[in-house]
This record gives C-alpha cells, sequence and structure tokens, in this order.
C-alpha cells in the first residue's frame, strides 16, 4: 500500500485493535482519505510494520486494552498530544474456538469478556470524559450480528456482544446532545475471526480492504441523529 497522504482539515480517528482484520482496514482507509488515526493493537511487530505504511503523523501504539491502567496512559498520551478524537471506534474482538458453551475453558471465556467488554469500557473511561467536555464527537462500538441474534458454539462471543448492544445504548442516554454513540455490526467479513467460525468458506465474504471502502464514508458519516440507533454498515450481510 503507498503511504497515506498527509491529513488536511481531516477528523482525528481513534481505533482499536489495528493490526489487523477489520481494524486495519479501517486504518488504511482512514489514513488515505486524510484523516489523522490514532490506533492500538496487542502484537509489536504488526504495529512496527502498519507505522512503517502509514507514516507521519498517524499514532499507532502496543496496547492491550483489558489493562485498564496502560489504556490511561495512552489516553492521557494521546489527549495531550491531539486532543479529544472526533471519532472513536471500539474495534478490538476475540472470539472462542467453537464449543458448546459447556465446552469452553474458564480462561477462554474470561479472554473473551475481558477484550470484548471490558475493553471496550476501558477505552470509553479514558476517552470520553475529554469528549463530553468538548461537547462532540462519535463513539462507534463494534457489535456483530451474533449481539442480535445467536448461533451455537459461539455462545461467549454472542454474550459480549450482545452486552456491546446494551453497553452502548446505555451510553447513549449519558451523553449531550451534540454527540452520538452507535453499535455497529460490520456485516460478514473474511478475517480471521470469520474463518475460525466458517472455516473455507469465509472466502465467499467480502474482504477487509473491500468492507472498508463502504465502512470508512459511513462511519464517518454518523452523528448525533445516529445516537443509540444500532446500525449496520451498509451493503453486507447483517450478521457475522
Amino acid at each position: 500500500m503507498a503511504r497515506a497522504k498527509e491529513p488536511s482539515g481531516g477528523r482525528l480517528v481513534v481505533i482499536t485493535g489495528v493490526t489487523r482484520g477489520l481494524g486495519r482496514a479501517l486504518a488504511e482507509g482512514m489514513a488515505r482519505t486524510g484523516h489523522r488515526v490514532v490506533g492500538c493493537g496487542r502484537t509489536a511487530e504488526a504495529i512496527t510494520h502498519l507505522r512503517k505504511v502509514l507514516g507521519h503523523p498517524h499514532d499507532l501504539a502496543e496496547l492491550d486494552v483489558t489493562h485498564d491502567h496502560s489504556v490511561k496512559a495512552w489516553a492521557d498520551r494521546l489527549l495531550a498530544e491531539h486532543g479529544p478524537p472526533d471519532l472513536l471506534i471500539n474495534n478490538a474482538a476475540i472470539i472462542n474456538r467453537n464449543a458448546r458453551l459447556w465446552e469452553v475453558p474458564a480462561e477462554d471465556f474470561d479472554r473473551v469478556i475481558d477484550v470484548n467488554i471490558k475493553g471496550v469500557a476501558n477505552v470509553i473511561r479514558h476517552f470520553v470524559p475529554a469528549m463530553v467536555t468538548r461537547g462532540s464527537g462519535v463513539i462507534a462500538n463494534l457489535s456483530s450480528g451474533w449481539g442480535r441474534s445467536t448461533s451455537p458454539e459461539v455462545a461467549p462471543y454472542c454474550a459480549s456482544k450482545w452486552a456491546i448492544e446494551g453497553l452502548t445504548r446505555a451510553l447513549a442516554q449519558e451523553l449531550p446532545s451534540g454527540m452520538a454513540a452507535v453499535p455497529v455490526n460490520p456485516g460478514i467479513i473474511d478475517t480471521e475471526m470469520l474463518r475460525s467460525c466458517f472455516g473455507g468458506s469465509a472466502s465467499s465474504y467480502p474482504d477487509p480492504t473491500e468492507w472498508a471502502r463502504a465502512a470508512v464514508p459511513f462511519f464517518l458519516g454518523l452523528g448525533p441523529a445516529d445516537n443509540g440507533r444500532p446500525a449496520t454498515v451498509p451493503g453486507h450481510h447483517d450478521e457475522d
């Protein structure tokens, strides 16, 4: 990919989980269209590579969103250097290996909940107060079709995404006018996560780069009128 152009009058977009899949596609798409990307991911090597791809002035950090103290330090630095984000996208998530609920090891269940729910809350806790003080900004929390329906062998993931739907709609009721919190179903995309569930059939769905062509303008188009309204990226199946 060619290095992103220098943002000029673009928005400040914070994205979690930028090292692969939808998060990386969003980061590259936002940067390519002139917006400044601040992102995090758990894999140091992947973060280093993405820094080279995106270049200046984008700001990428190695971070595990389940560590509240680390998220606080990251947010404090970013708010001091960049100010509050215009768009905060909580994308980081994992899924359990396919198994009936009673066969999912406790540590696997805990990790899904820690990343998919607690990680989102940690990021909100440390970024949203500055957005509220400014009185503007959009928080988009990635949900799933499995946050609005269910499927066997992914009960922990379903539980986490149903929680994101409720958490986001409750947050929407707490925000001042002029802001928005939106639960977003991205659709069915050919990612590592989907392949872990669907196997080879995942390849019949769009890849993240193709998805991002519609997703980037969709996320940028969210505003106060969307506050608390479940949304789905257009042009994609209504499940994950």
